[in-house]
C-alpha cells in the first residue's frame, strides 16, 4: 500500500493539509441573512430591510432559538453568517444584528460574520471555513457552493409559501427553522 506523502503542497512550499484515512471535517454551518435570518417583507417599505427603517424588519420565525441550539450543540461554535452585501447593506446588517442582540441570543460571535460583494463569492468563503451545511433562500447561491455537502433552500423567510420548483438533488427545501434543525440533526446522526 502506498503511503500518502505529506509535505510541500505546491510551488509556494506550504504544507498540504492531511487528507488521509481518519481525517474528518468538523461540521460547520453557514447561514445567509436576507430571507433566512431576516424576514423579507416584499414591497412594504416601512418594514423592509432595504427601506427607511431596517431595524424594524422582523426576524424569521424561530431563527434565534434554532441558531442558539445549533451553535451550542452540533456545531460547537462553528456557525458563520455569510452574506452578500455592499457597504450600506453590510452596515444595516451589523446594526440589525446588534439591535436584536444576535450574538448574545445565538452564541454566534461578530467575528463569524462575513460579507461578500457577489453571491458567487460565498463559495470560496465557505470552502476556507470548511462549511459542511449551508442555509440560503436562493438556489443560484447554493449552486455555487459545490464544496458544501448539505445545502438547504430556505423558503420560510418570505411569509408566503412558494411553489415547488424542480429542485436539483443537491438542494433540500426547508420551510421553517424547526425543519432545518431536524434535517441537520439527521444528517449528522451516526449511521444505524
Amino acid at each position: 500500500m502506498a503511503r500518502q506523502r505529506v509535505g510541500r503542497g505546491g510551488p509556494g512550499g506550504t504544507p498540504a493539509p492531511y487528507r488521509g484515512p481518519g481525517w474528518l471535517r468538523s461540521p460547520t454551518l453557514g447561514v445567509d441573512v436576507g430571507g433566512v435570518i431576516v424576514a423579507l417583507s416584499g414591497r412594504d417599505e416601512d418594514t423592509s430591510f432595504f427601506g427607511s427603517r431596517p431595524l424594524e424588519t422582523p426576524a424569521t420565525a424561530g431563527v434565534f432559538e434554532a441558531l442558539a441550539a445549533l451553535t451550542t450543540g452540533l456545531f460547537a461554535g462553528r456557525v458563520h453568517v455569510v452574506s452578500k452585501a455592499g457597504p450600506k447593506v453590510a452596515a444595516n446588517t451589523r446594526a440589525w444584528l446588534e439591535h436584536h442582540d444576535f450574538a448574545d441570543r445565538t452564541g454566534i460571535p461578530t467575528d463569524n460574520l462575513h460579507f461578500v460583494r457577489e453571491r458567487r463569492d460565498k463559495a470560496p468563503v465557505c470552502q476556507r471555513l470548511g462549511v459542511t451545511h449551508f442555509v440560503d433562500d436562493r438556489l443560484d447561491v447554493l449552486a455555487h457552493l459545490e464544496t458544501v455537502p448539505h445545502r438547504y433552500l430556505f423558503r420560510g423567510g418570505t411569509g408566503e409559501q412558494l411553489a415547488d420548483p424542480a429542485l436539483p438533488d443537491w438542494a433540500t427545501p426547508v420551510d421553517s427553522w424547526a425543519e432545518v434543525v431536524t434535517l441537520i440533526r439527521e444528517s449528522l446522526a451516526p449511521p444505524s
